[in-house]
């Protein structure tokens, strides 16, 4: 494991490229509709524009999660931030559909090659009995990201310019860069082969946790497309509340992630998974049953603090498990949460909107509280 220093210097280089990756990636949320008409988009070519990042995301995980095991993490790190560089140059001067779609692809790539080379090298450093509460710093940089993205994007766009969030993102990506390139430290070159796909995808405890995390990035990403109307509808709520709603369940995620980690370094990741699976029986319904806007913002709160129950302990135990194999290829191990999760963010809104036109939306968040709860007998053979 790392010297204290380097440590340090390793979660916060870290954590920092999660939060730029994550702010970068939400920037372009606000101005999609200026871009549809400057551009004269379609519904579907907006649509296309976001599925290329998560498929060019998909794609590259394999790859990145082997160049990342057999050359070492900063080199990869460096590779994406180069891309995410170009990325936002296009985004910002670009006017061309078929530009703004490659440089999304890159984007992708470049989160591929910024999320595994970070999370292995906090695995490297930290060992188990601190592993948890470094990955939950890192990904409150991430979830901090995501909070403030939207938001300050559409206020710099509004108040300063349409340039603005580019010449602020340009400005992260900067200081990104000084980061990764001049505090970075290398880690040891690992010289063992790296461990393989199949040996990973028998492993009981990576396959219940990639599960986990594939049930809440699915439940967010329902969220996200299925609250706003309920909202709308049954509270009279507009944009500007509903996104308050959302910043509330981000925000209560962001605090709690490190907390949680920490608490699963201690109790174990099972005992902290499998409360968050029983309290989804009851707190996933919540925003469709309350009456008020002040208690959905409760519910919301809950669900954000249930969130970290149920993801903060995923990425710690399948490095857990990578070491237990007698490996250091943490990035391979990675690649298999990586595809989870993606997996949840398409899977989510298709499953929640099927229930959801079959059953009504009430019902239907009831079912997948449900279902979430379930999935406490498949935890049942993991130990603590």
């Amino acid at each position: 494991m790392g010297r204290p220093a380097a440590k340090h210097l390793a979660l916060g280089v870290t954590a920092l490229a999660f939060f730029v990756d994550t702010l970068l990636y939400c920037l372009l949320v606000p101005l999609l509709p200026r871009y549809a008409k400057e551009l004269a988009l379609s519904q579907s070519q907006v649509a296309v524009l976001f599925w290329s990042y998560a498929l060019a995301l998909l794609l590259a995980t394999f790859p990145v999660a082997r160049l990342t095991d057999r050359f070492g993490r900063k080199a990869p790190m460096l590779w994406g931030l180069a891309g995410l560089a170009f990325a936002t140059l296009a985004f910002a001067y670009s006017r061309s559909y078929p530009v703004l779609l490659v440089a999304r692809v890159l984007q992708g790539v470049a989160g591929a090659a910024t999320w595994l080379p970070g999370m292995a090298l906090v695995a490297d450093h930290f060992p188990r009995e601190s592993r948890g509460s470094a990955m939950g710093t890192v990904f409150a940089g991430a979830n901090l990201g995501l909070l403030i993205g939207p938001p300050l994007s559409g206020f710099l766009d509004h108040y300063v310019g349409p340039m603005a969030p580019f010449h602020l993102g340009i400005a992260l990506v900067a200081l990104d860069a000084l980061g990764r390139a001049f505090l970075l430290k290398e880690t040891e070159a690992i010289r063992e082969p790296p461990i393989p796909w199949k040996v990973l995808l028998r492993n009981r405890v990576v396959l219940v946790f990639a599960g986990a995390l594939a049930l809440g990035s699915g439940f967010w990403t329902l969220m996200e497309s299925a609250l706003p109307l309920d909202w709308s509808v049954r509270l009279g709520l507009g944009p500007r509340s509903i996104g308050i709603l959302f910043g509330v369940a981000a925000l209560a995620h962001t605090l709690s992630s490190p907390w949680m980690g920490a608490l699963s370094d201690r109790m174990g990741r099972v005992p902290i998974l499998r409360v968050g699976l029983a309290a989804s029986l009851i707190l996933l319904p919540l925003p469709v049953l309350v009456p008020s806007p002040w208690t959905v913002g409760l519910a919301m709160a809950a669900l954000g603090l249930n969130l970290s129950f149920l993801v903060s302990p995923c990425s710690p135990a399948v490095a857990d498990q990578v070491e237990r194999l007698d490996s250091q290829s943490f990035a391979s191990g990675f690649s298999i949460l990586n595809v989870a999760y993606s997996i949840g963010m398409v899977l989510g809104p298709l499953v929640g909107g099927v229930l959801i036109d079959a059953v009504g939306i009430r019902w239907a968040f009831g079912i997948l509280g449900a279902g979430f709860a379930s999935y406490l007998g498949v935890t049942r053979a993991l130990k603590s």
